[in-house]
């Protein structure tokens, strides 16, 4: 019951940050504001929640995955194929290598394969709060999106590494070739897994609509458990369940695109996957600051045992391993873009320092790392404690901070100006190309089911009036769309489109708060009142979305 009650509290942690964060004068990084929180709520309670790291893993990860590789623009992923790899595979090993040495090396009594395991797990990058602290400045979208699918490919390559670092502690046994092979069984496995799960629910699951008829609930719950499915499923063959989440989160945003779903119920699954995404990054935070007291205590001893006796040695460890991580990203950035330029044969960025820079920065680390760190063996095999457990948790935890803060003060210095990334194409034609096939084929249909619907019937004239108003629109939408040879016109119809949309919007508020009054009145019963509300909302979202 205990337990219970400490994960509600966190969860009214997690609404109160949200809260304070949008009180607050400055920007501050929301994750900072729910480790506070969290390291409250452990003070003031004096509650210790016991975490099991593998259902830890299972709760937290496949969920968050499984989102990422849906929703990220795979245009984006595609295009910049070369650097994101570049990021996500090349960056993650070199960190693993050169970072862990250099950890085993700056705190001894760390051993070697847990040194490995750390860097490992502070190799993945969070674009979600970097994104979060530049909110207020303008970050190209091209670097946005190369940050996206560096994250979302570092976080399987990271959490794989920590893997192998992990088994190489408890076993205490290592050998490259068998990794390497290991590990592309591993990788190809796990993306085949994913695959084949996503696609066989999603046939099961649209053969059943077909027949039977879609009930909205049902089909938000089978999207919840996918990502669960791929991963136990990929874990119990040995496989990597991570890898499988993934590649099941973007096998599902193709499965996607037949449309099939009802328009309520990808609204609805849509809100739901915000509220999860929302509650278990802020729950896994807010944990992280329940948890330092007792992280800090046992990371103290290990430091003690290093011949320190002064807890700024924490503070100094982290510090560097920052430094360490941020000379490491920056160089291989650098690399990185200046290869791409020489294979290109393109003309290199004005400032490229920059460009490197505000990258280095912006490769804070967040929500995958601490819940990785999270899942470090408590026990060896011979039930002896895990070696430097506690600090390494608390290594983790202080790189996610430190980096948090630097993002926030450097990502709005180094940014502003603007910066000299090259832009994204542009769209804008496309999607008016889009809408003005669109509204001819909806045209014909209104057309097929006016004929269809007035066929025989003594009031037809009723049909062909409707109709002829709702194509009218249409035509609307497609007579002032702008042409080629007509300069200014595009301009011209996208200022109609949205003087046209805030009228809209005037009048969809106005008709919600009058709804709200006669409801306030007892002159509409609250059934009838909240259908009517949901129609408006309903609008009002197509609107703004």
């Amino acid at each position: 019951m205990e337990t219970i009650t400490l994960v509600l509290v966190m969860f009214v942690g997690v609404i109160v940050s949200s809260t304070l964060i949008r009180m607050l004068p400055v920007p501050l990084p929301l994750p900072l504001m729910q480790i506070a929180i969290g390291a409250a709520i452990g003070m003031i309670g004096n509650w210790r929640l016991d975490l099991d790291p593998e259902v830890f893993f299972l709760l937290f990860l496949p969920p968050l995955l499984f989102l990422d590789g849906w929703r990220i623009p795979k245009e984006g992923l595609l295009r910049d194929k070369g650097m994101i790899l570049a990021l996500a595979l090349g960056l993650v090993f070199i960190t693993v290598l050169g970072v862990g040495y250099f950890i085993h090396l700056l705190i001894p009594s760390m051993p070697m394969p847990v040194a490995f395991a750390l860097a490992a797990v502070i190799s993945p990058t969070d674009p979600v709060a970097v994104s979060a602290i530049a909110a207020r400045v303008p970050v190209p979208k091209r670097l946005m999106h190369i940050l996206e699918g560096e994250s979302l490919l570092n976080d399987a390559s990271g959490l794989v590494c920590l893997r192998f670092a992990i088994a190489a502690t408890l076993t205490g046994s290592f050998v490259l070739s068998e990794a390497t092979l290991s590990f592309i069984m591993l990788a190809l496995g796990g993306i085949a897994i994913g695959v084949l799960v996503t696609w066989v629910i999603t046939r099961i699951k649209s053969w059943t609509s077909r027949r039977f008829g879609e009930e909205t609930g049902a089909q938000i719950l089978i999207s919840l458990l996918i990502p669960f499915v791929a991963y136990l499923f990929a874990e119990h063959l040995h496989f990597s369940g991570i890898l499988a989440a993934v590649a099941a989160g973007i096998s599902m945003s193709y499965t996607e695109l037949s449309g099939r779903a009802l328009a309520v119920t990808r609204m609805r699954r849509t809100a739901v996957w915000d509220t999860l995404q929302f509650s278990l990054n802020g729950l896994i935070f807010v944990l992280l600051g329940e948890q330092l007291p007792g992280i800090v205590a046992g990371a103290s001893q290990v430091v003690r045992d290093t011949g320190h006796h002064e807890p700024i040695w924490l503070l100094l460890y982290v510090v560097v391993i920052n430094l360490a991580l941020g000379a490491l990203r920056f160089c291989w950035v650098w690399l990185s873009i200046r290869f791409s330029i020489y294979r290109r044969r393109a003309d290199a960025p004005r400032s490229l320092w920059r460009v490197a820079a505000v990258m280095t920065v912006a490769g804070a680390r967040g929500t995958i790392t601490l819940a990785g760190v999270l899942t470090l063996p408590l026990l060896m095999n011979d039930g002896t404690p895990f070696p430097a457990r506690d600090l390494a948790i608390l290594l983790a935890a202080g790189v996610i901070i430190v980096s948090l803060v630097v993002a926030s003060i450097g990502m709005p210095l180094l940014l502003k100006g603007g910066l000299d990334v090259p832009a994204e194409p542009g769209h804008q034609a496309e999607i008016d190309r889009a809408r003005d096939i669109a509204a001819r084929a909806a045209i014909r249909a209104i057309e097929q089911a006016q004929h269809q619907m007035s066929e025989g019937r003594a009031d037809a004239d009723r049909y062909i009036e409707a109709a002829g108003r709702i194509a009218d629109l249409y035509r609307y939408r497609i007579d002032t769309r702008a042409r080629p040879d007509e300069e200014g016109a595009r301009e011209n119809a996208s200022r109609e489109e949205e003087i046209e949309r805030q009228l809209r919007l005037a009048g969809l508020r106005a008709e919600r708060d009058e709804f709200f009054r006669l409801l306030r009145h007892k002159r509409l019963g609250e059934e009838q009142a909240r259908k009517l509300i949901r129609e408006v909302d309903l609008l009002e979202t197509q609107q703004t979305g």
